[in-house]
């Protein structure tokens, strides 16, 4: 263990690997903090849905507690939904910075209420969030860089290298080196995410896949640094072309790839689902109400035999058109569906050449926080949006009496537990790629020569 206490001395006495360490380990459990300070104020915001939910149900029910019909007590009656953090999501916050936490709905059409947690300010969500997802994906390569880049050139600078490659074990001196950087770097980013995952009470399992991520992303990156290095160039050569390569594999590749992938697959946002669907509802009241029934009944046969509207408003017509408004953008809604999931879906290939895609990738399904969680998250939605309309559909139809019994009867809405994260194919992958550049690095090292 002796080489091992003399090469840590080698680091701690450079001023730039030293600085370079701490700092990377002071980013990673800035991030890890931010993230579990963001998880906890999504849970306690989730938290505090509970009571209110509560107030405005005891009122709707004071309110209507013997209602000649449903038609009041589903019309302004809400029922809240809700999508807590995951145990790991606080590693990437992902689309969780965008979509809806929570949702109140009501018996009226779903569109409409479905996508309207999409009408933010885009400049706020332009900047992104600091999470450890950015610090691995986009700063953990420049500290692999600033460690790496000079382990051949700056013995050569300082005129050691030819000793160092004459000593009988000069090719296993390299390997160590080079194998001692990567673990600093490592624990300097596992460090504070293993903390983060015993205090949010993640799996074991959990833990694994992301330690799994953060290992052959940088493995990945050590490799390509270590390949740079035993080129024979200066230290600012080496240092500028992992700098170009660091721009090509994280800005720009990627950057035009979504570009790319957005001409290919053109998908129109939930916004224009919920105006669509509003239009048809809006233009309802100008069709004949005899239309309208029809249309509604010839998918609801089950109220086939219900009394003739009467002269003037009547709830049954108005929960009907709203359903044919939904109704309406059916097609709309799953061809947008299909267009994200396409999307994703060419997304996860390019993971398989893009280290800093895949990465990207593991971690938000880890931390169920990509499309995946959000399209779940809506379906959890409408199955129970339909749970509450089916509920008043027998009484609106039917013109039953609504009273405070049938206000305790209501439906209520229950997170289920996130799937466990299991070891997928672009974990494996990324394990490949990143396995594949850091054994071709320590090789060439190994082969170094006087005359390199």
């Amino acid at each position: 263990m002796n080489w091992l206490i003399h090469e840590l001395r080698l680091v701690a006495r450079s001023r730039l690997s030293l600085a370079t360490l701490v700092l990377l380990l002071a980013l990673s459990a800035l991030a890890v903090w931010s993230g579990l300070h963001e998880s906890a104020r999504q849970r306690q915001t989730i938290a505090r849905l509970a009571p209110l939910q509560a107030q405005d149900a005891a009122a709707v029910t004071a309110r209507y507690a013997d209602s000649p019909d449903a038609g009041n007590p589903a019309y302004y009656a809400f029922h809240s939904t809700w999508d807590p953090p995951s145990a790991t999501a606080f590693l990437a916050m992902g689309l969780r910075d965008v979509a809806p936490q929570a949702l109140r709905v009501r018996a009226l059409g779903l569109q409409a209420q479905l996508y309207e947690g999409e009408t933010f300010n885009p400049e706020l969500a332009l900047p992104g969030r600091f999470d450890f997802a950015f610090v691995l994906i986009y700063l953990a390569p420049l500290f692999v860089i600033a460690l790496l880049h000079d382990l051949v050139s700056g013995e050569r600078q300082s005129g050691r290298l030819r000793l160092l490659l004459s000593l009988p074990e000069g090719g296993r001196l390299w390997r160590r080196r080079a194998l001692l950087r990567y673990a600093l770097l490592l624990a300097a980013l596992a460090l504070p995410v293993l903390a983060g995952l015993v205090l949010s009470g993640a799996t074991p399992l959990s833990a694994g896949v992301v330690l799994a991520v953060i290992a052959s992303y940088l493995a990945f990156w050590a490799g390509l640094s270590l390949g740079v290095a035993r080129r024979g160039w200066r230290s600012v050569a080496n240092a500028t072309a992992l700098m170009g390569a660091w721009v090509l594999l994280t800005l720009v590749l990627p950057a035009l790839a979504n570009v790319a992938l957005t001409r290919a697959l053109p998908v129109h946002q939930g916004v224009d689902l919920m105006l669509a669907q509003r239009q048809a509802v809006h233009g309802a009241w100008e069709v004949p109400r005899e239309q309208t029934m029809q249309r509604f009944l010839a998918g609801h046969p089950q109220f086939k035999n219900t009394a003739p509207l009467p002269a003037g408003f009547h709830w049954k017509w108005y929960f009907a058109f709203h359903q044919l408004g939904d109704d309406s953008v059916a097609q709309p809604v799953a061809e947008y569906r299909a267009g994200l999931l396409a999307r994703q879906a060419w997304t996860h290939r390019l993971g398989w050449l893009l280290p800093g895609v895949g990465a990207q990738t593991v971690l938000h399904r880890a931390a169920d926080t990509d499309l995946q969680a959000q399209l779940a998250y809506q379906d959890r939605t409408a199955a129970f949006h339909a749970e509450v309309r089916h509920f008043f559909y027998p009484y609106l139809f039917n013109e039953r009496r609504f009273g405070a019994a049938d206000f305790a009867r209501l439906p209520r809405f229950s997170a289920p537990a996130h799937a466990p994260v299991s070891w997928g194919a672009q974990l494996w992958v990324l394990l490949a790629l990143g396995g594949a550049i850091a054994a071709g690095g320590l090789w060439g090292m190994g082969r170094l020569k006087v005359n390199d």
